[in-house]
């Protein structure tokens, strides 16, 4: 049945679908983030440090570590930034959530409004004609 509220209703359901892929996306984005610093602290781990041998291969892997630790350090801000976009797409999915639910609410009450004026009139009708119907028997039973 349509109600003025249907469009909006499809509307801010549309809304929440679309919240609802971004909450999806931004969570694969936040799982690859952690994969990347899990796989970089790894690598950090499995760096060898030479234990003898020449200052060039000592520099070599002193600069390897500093790297490695910028990289670590370059994935820990992408997780952090990560989980902030989750949780504003969380926030927005909940903002999207809501206003379906309020519009979808308004559009049942409606329903249930023009439902109620329909047996209403219904009622009405019957009630006319079984006045109409008792009225002309009557007067039917009056002339015999």
């Amino acid at each position: 049945m349509k109600t003025r509220f249907s469009s909006l209703v499809g509307i801010k359901k549309d809304a929440m679908q679309k919240s609802e892929r971004i909450l999806q996306e931004q969570n694969h984005i936040l799982q690859q983030a952690q994969k990347a610093y899990d796989v970089s602290v790894d690598f950090l781990s499995a760096i060898q440090i030479p234990n003898h041998g020449k200052i060039a291969d000592f520099l070599a892997s002193r600069e390897l570590l500093e790297v490695q630790r910028s990289i670590i350090e370059k994935n820990h801000e992408w997780i952090l930034f990560a989980q902030s976009q989750v949780k504003q797409a969380q926030e927005n999915l909940k903002k999207a959530m809501m206003e379906y639910e309020k519009f979808n609410y308004l559009e049942l009450e409606e329903i249930k409004a023009i439902l109620k004026e329909q047996k209403l009139q219904e009622a009405k009708e019957l009630d006319e004609i079984a006045l109409l119907t008792f009225t002309k028997k009557s007067s039917l039973n009056g002339n015999l």
